[in-house]
């Protein structure tokens, strides 16, 4: 699933090419590509200016010259394309945006399209609550947000009996961070990913934390973390931080810090990657 830094990736990449343009169509071609409690169908969109392209967590929404917005949340392998509407139409082509040509580079870019292979995103109209679509109004602040208060943020951390992992996996504690990104923090810091938040010192907590926000500050710079087919950015190219990654998807490969065979081990139907020697 993309975690924060693919999401922003996609984010800023939108911007670049959206920003002031219109409207013209939209249009969905699966019953799953509009999320059932969207407010208006997906052709409630067309005529409006894009003002903005906007992120917390997971989410990205358009921000429009409306009383309402375009939210999106690419599930599992969701992706978000700018290309020329002369480009074929992709296999699993959910809706489509058409936007007011401009020319980028040597090529027009019109069309917004959403690709879902396992469907699981999609597409909403909402309304806004304090600038943030319905959907995401319940999503903590993100590390990168201006909002974000790291001090509150670790004590309803330091009063969960849950594993610290399960802690930064709670959307509505901090927003963003996914199964890779965890793992990675948590290797960072050095905690192990089933230690419990109370057993956990304040310090230790705000490393896990400051490690989450630096390895996903990077994960950016490197245009996130591919490892199929399903992320791609905004112009159908995949991340690279997955040459960056020190312990997820890494089971049996020597620690870079201590060369103790990375572990894995079961965690909420997925895994855990980590150092058995480094995090105690």
């Amino acid at each position: 699933m993309p975690e924060l830094p693919e999401v922003e990736t996609v984010r800023a990449g939108l911007e670049s090419y959206v920003i002031g343009r219109k409207i013209t169509e939209a249009r969905s071609f699966h019953p799953r590509a509009v999320k059932p409690s969207s407010i208006a169908p997906l052709s409630a969109i067309v005529g409006a200016k894009i003002k903005s392209v906007n992120r917390r967590g997971k989410f990205i929404w358009l921000g429009l010259d409306r009383d309402f917005t375009l939210a999106a949340h690419l599930g599992m392998s969701g992706q978000l394309l700018v290309q020329p509407s002369d480009h074929p139409a992709q296999t699993h082509l959910r809706a489509k945006i058409v936007i007011s040509s401009r020319k980028m580079s040597s090529r027009t870019i019109d069309e917004i399209r959403f690709i879902d292979q396992r469907t699981f995103g999609w597409l909403s109209v909402e309304e806004l609550n304090n600038g943030v679509p319905t959907s995401a109004s319940h999503i903590a602040y993100d590390p990168f947000e201006p909002e974000f208060d790291l001090k509150q943020v670790v004590a309803k951390i330091r009063t969960k009996k849950s594993s610290i992992k399960s802690a930064i996996l709670n959307q509505e504690v901090l927003s963003g961070i996914g199964n890779i990104y965890a793992d990675e923090s948590l290797w960072r810091a050095k905690i192990h990913p089933e230690i419990i938040c109370e057993d956990l010192s304040e310090n230790e907590i705000k490393k896990v934390i400051s490690s989450a926000a630096s390895v996903m500050k990077s994960a950016i710079k490197a245009g996130g973390t591919s490892f199929d087919e399903q992320y791609k950015n905004v112009n159908g190219e995949s991340g690279y931080f997955s040459r960056s990654l020190s312990v997820y998807g890494r089971q049996g490969e020597p620690c870079s810090r201590c060369r103790a065979p990375i572990a894995r081990i079961a965690f909420a139907n997925r895994s855990s990657h980590f150092c058995p020697r480094c995090q105690r």
